[in-house]
């Protein structure tokens, strides 16, 4: 499971016009349709052939609970593509994202300044820069590490240098045991 880029995924799922089919059999026949043939359906799911035309003709309407679980996600990931690229296309070129997370921060400064970590919970919003480089990361495949460290980047320049007019010494934002973390476009 990934924090940051299911935060992300969330955020984006916002911006939908329309839900996502709730049920098996009609979420089947969303998938069916969009890869074209059972057989890549079921395939993508670990399932038979057989097991997705019976739920595409309602003959099993109750998925075992991982199935359930992979079926939500996979219907998810491909729900309403044109509006999940305007929502991040609009969050990377004027809108921005907003972080809101429970985690322990700390930095790395000059000798004699405070810079133990503690649990801080901020709520920033980051400009669209930071949106952009997030969501291309998460294109890209990057790791959740990967996320963390862009996001960790963004809170230094915008929460802890307040955009260059404070803590210009300041070096690394460590941004560990997170409790809480979720992005609002």
């Amino acid at each position: 499971m990934s924090l940051f880029g299911d935060g992300l995924d969330a955020a984006v799922q916002k911006a939908f016009t329309r839900p996502a089919p709730k049920n098996a059999g009609p979420q089947m026949r969303y998938l069916v349709k969009q890869l074209k043939g059972t057989k890549a359906v079921a395939q993508m799911l670990r399932v038979s052939q057989r097991t997705v035309e019976r739920y595409v003709k309602d003959q099993i309407k109750k998925p075992r609970p991982d199935l359930a679980a992979r079926l939500e996600r996979e219907v998810k990931k491909r729900w309403q593509p044109q509006i999940r690229a305007k929502a991040r296309a609009k969050a990377a070129s004027t809108g921005g994202i907003v972080i809101d997370a429970r985690a322990r921060m700390g930095y790395t400064a000059p000798i004699g300044s405070t810079d133990q970590d503690r649990i801080r919970h901020l709520t920033v919003a980051l400009p669209p820069i930071y949106a952009a480089r997030l969501f291309d990361a998460q294109e890209q495949g990057a790791s959740d590490a990967r996320l963390q460290e862009i996001a960790a980047e963004a809170l230094k320049e915008v929460y802890f240098q307040d955009g260059g007019r404070r803590a210009g010494s300041l070096e690394e934002v460590r941004f560990t045991d997170i409790e809480h973390l979720e992005f609002e476009l």
